[in-house]
């Protein structure tokens, strides 16, 4: 039986799925008309908001899911869907872009929409559902890969203006789309991890 947890390789899912150097763009036009000099106070208070909700999430997911009696495989094949899913969006993202969330002059956004969904959105929430019940036993490595994924994410938001001066839209575009491929790949091995470990219940079943 596996006792150690890839701690670096589930912080670097985590990041794929947090996606900050996607979000630089949004962040940007969100913090525009907000003094420079709140910009980062702001950017670090909503990310400890979002890590605060992913940590519930972290630690309560397994809990969430037994509600519902699903099993690890089945939980497994979905993240692989999902993550897919998430892969293909920042391969070939919406042409026409998101709904973008611009403050007025004086506004600071509070939870909404840099803390959720920006952070503890949709994607990063079902996927610690996916992990915290596939690794049930790994808790509190879990835990450290969110934290470290977590960190790296900060470190991106907080640096966003220099890098964006520095890559450009195309710059960030091309990262993105790089590590949507990574993504795409860690999806399909999740999905075959999935279906392997289902095939000794198929096994037990036509007998």
């Amino acid at each position: 039986m596996e006792t150690t947890f890839p701690i670096f390789s589930t912080a670097i899912l985590i990041f794929f799925i947090l996606d900050p150097l996607g979000n630089i763009p949004l962040l940007l036009s969100i913090l525009k008309n907000i003094d420079k000099s709140r910009r980062s106070k702001i950017i670090i208070r909503e990310m400890v908001i979002g890590l605060l909700i992913l940590i519930v999430f972290l630690f309560f997911g397994e809990q969430f899911l037994s509600l519902f009696h699903l099993k690890a495989p089945s939980i497994t094949i979905a993240g692989g869907i999902i993550f897919f899913a998430i892969s293909l969006k920042m391969i070939f993202p919406d042409p026409n872009g998101g709904d973008v969330f611009v403050t007025k002059k004086g506004d600071e956004p509070l939870v909404v929409p840099i803390a959720v969904p920006m952070i503890a959105g949709p994607a990063a929430l079902a996927t610690l559902l996916v992990l915290a019940k596939t690794n049930a036993e790994h808790t509190g490595s879990l835990f450290l890969s969110l934290l470290l994924a977590w960190v790296l994410a900060a470190a991106v938001l907080l640096f966003s203006p220099y890098l964006y001066s520095v890559l450009k839209e195309k710059g960030l575009t091309a990262l993105e789309r790089l590590m949507g491929m990574l993504l795409l790949i860690m999806s399909v091995q999740m999905f075959i991890d999935g279906l392997v470990a289902l095939v000794p219940t198929f096994l037990e079943a036509s007998h």
